[in-house]
């Protein structure tokens, strides 16, 4: 039983005595295995209580850069300022920089501003591009971690990747249109905000390799390039419509939705089924609406606070508990929507 405690200390937070900590530190035998759980307890107790004082009243300044649309920006805002809460006895303050589309050299100029000024750490959702990963290795050699957000940097000196497995919600995807589809006719649109985002890259790896191989028949029609910005999405849409007639479902896994959705609805046709990724206020309205039949979700709130903890941990004021897991992938109908996205 590791530990970095003295046996008095763990005696007076189990209440007993020295002789019987000792006995059971020590595995000499003649102690109940209540006994021996007590002592456990008691050293679990310590850790925690010696955490809430390495970080109680410590101030954790947080750097959000993202390149995103609006919605999944104003999204994780949200989540951060909800989870906030929950990071206490620590504080954190935190700095929000938001693109919705932007140049590389923007981007890391914003990274190196940043390492220039100084941060506890940075919250990141970028590109996997060669400029984007020299900044991050700029950041951390002055000391300041990077944590990845949902789309992961992984040639880069990031701390951690913090989202789900993209690539398993690639292929969940594939496997809720093969059912839904069914026997039924027809091409599949596949949209994608831009593919130098790696976790829309392995989403759209997974989907295609789970496709090929449950339905290898089926066609896929990509659009991509539109930032999943709302304008752009329905012209690209509404062009690959017009060019294929037989396309007759959607995996959106760049967002877009009311925009493609609009793009059949210009040229009255219906989508048998849709799926999307993120509950966000436009994708929470389309469930609602039945116009979406899944959206793939993950706790974005569980995600920002995990990312939060990581930041702490790369100084040093929370233990070490190695990678964190990917996140839980929720398939969410219109039936299950989560209490929060009901009201």
């Amino acid at each position: 039983m590791r530990h970095p405690y003295t046996i008095k200390e763990i005696a007076r937070q189990s209440g007993l005595s020295t002789a019987t900590v000792d006995r059971v530190l020590n595995s000499r035998g003649g102690v109940r295995e209540s006994t021996v759980r007590e002592v456990r307890r008691a050293v679990e107790d310590l850790d925690r209580q010696q955490t809430q004082v390495r970080i109680g009243g410590r101030t954790f300044m947080v750097d959000i850069v993202m390149q995103a649309p609006e919605r999944f920006s104003t999204a994780v805002r949200e989540a951060l300022e909800a989870e906030l809460p929950s990071l206490h006895p620590a504080v954190v303050r935190s700095r929000f920089h938001f693109r919705q589309t932007a140049p590389v050299d923007e981007l890391t100029t914003v990274l190196d501003r940043i390492a220039r000024r100084g941060s506890q750490g940075v919250i990141l959702k970028a590109p996997d591009l060669p400029e984007v990963t020299a900044a991050v290795g700029r950041l951390t050699a002055v000391g300041i971690p990077v944590v990845t957000l949902v789309t992961d940097l992984p040639s880069s000196a990031r701390v951690a990747y913090v989202g789900i497995d993209n690539r398993a919600a690639g292929s969940t995807a594939a496997y809720l249109l093969g059912q839904w589809l069914g026997e039924r006719p027809g091409h599949v649109l596949t949209t994608i905000s831009r593919g130098s985002f790696r976790g829309e890259e392995e989403r759209e790896m997974g989907f295609r390799s789970a496709m090929r191989l449950a339905h290898p028949r089926r066609a896929l029609v990509e659009v991509t390039d539109s930032d999943g910005l709302d304008a752009t999405q329905h012209d690209l849409v509404l062009e690959a419509l017009r060019r294929d007639e037989d396309i007759v479902a959607v995996y959106s896994m760049g967002g877009g939705n009311l925009a493609t959705l609009a793009a059949f609805d210009v040229l009255g046709r219906s989508c048998a089924v849709f799926v999307a990724h993120d509950l966000d206020h436009d994708n929470t309205r389309l469930l609602r609406e039945r116009r979406l039949s899944a959206v793939l979700h993950h706790d974005l709130r569980q995600d920002v606070r995990r990312a939060c903890q990581t930041v702490m941990r790369a100084h040093g004021a929370l233990p070490d508990e190695g990678a964190p897991l990917p996140s839980a992938i929720q398939v969410v109908t219109p039936f299950n929507l989560p209490p929060e996205a009901s009201a």
